[in-house]
């Protein structure tokens, strides 16, 4: 196993239901959840408050933990332009409302944010941005799951010849295909 990395993202909606996405600035300008890794001695609500606003200039609030994403790159091998192998990832993502109609503050470059039907994504999404949409438009809660990171690995469900509003593989199975874990900003699932 590689070094762990903790992040936090979230399914940010408007009062139209619409999602936010930033359209990445680096490399193939994909879209994906506003967020980013925790701070040391920081917990994932704070961390999601704080970097999401950092990100985006919207205040949130928090509604509920959609899951724990665990990100992973294939194993031993080395990205491109970096030495070692990609980090695993544990994301907390959660399922937040915008506070108010604009932004708190301007946000900073390097992010272009637009909303998004979530049944219209556009066609270059993160694999956990897709995951954790589909998921959160579902209802579901307490979702735990891996979700490969590798550019190519993850296809769309109607790509892979599955029913679009099929979850994605679970981790493990419980009633209903999921598990319930507890969050600090809500009740378990």
């Amino acid at each position: 196993m590689s070094a762990l990395t903790w992040a936090v993202a979230a399914v940010v909606t408007d009062d139209t239901g619409r999602v936010l996405l930033c359209q990445q600035g680096r490399g193939a300008r994909r879209y994906a959840l506003p967020g980013g890794r925790l701070r040391p001695a920081e917990g994932p609500v704070r961390a999601a408050l704080r970097d999401i606003r950092a990100e985006t200039g919207w205040d949130i609030e928090l509604v509920d933990l959609v899951g724990v994403y665990h990100l992973t790159g294939p194993p031993g091998e080395a990205a491109a332009g970096r030495a070692g192998p990609l980090p695993d990832v544990l994301v907390h993502v959660f399922r937040a409302r915008a506070a108010g109609a604009l932004p708190a503050t301007d946000p900073p470059p390097g992010c272009r944010l637009s909303w998004h039907s979530p049944d219209a994504l556009p066609d270059v999404v993160t694999p956990l941005t897709r995951a954790a949409v589909t998921d959160a438009t579902a209802g579901r809660s307490g979702v735990l799951r891996d979700v490969p990171c590798v550019p190519g690995t993850v296809q769309p469900p109607e790509q892979r010849g599955e029913a679009a509003t099929g979850p994605p593989p679970s981790w493990s199975r419980g009633p209903g295909g999921r598990h319930a874990i507890e969050s600090d900003v809500g009740e378990s699932s």
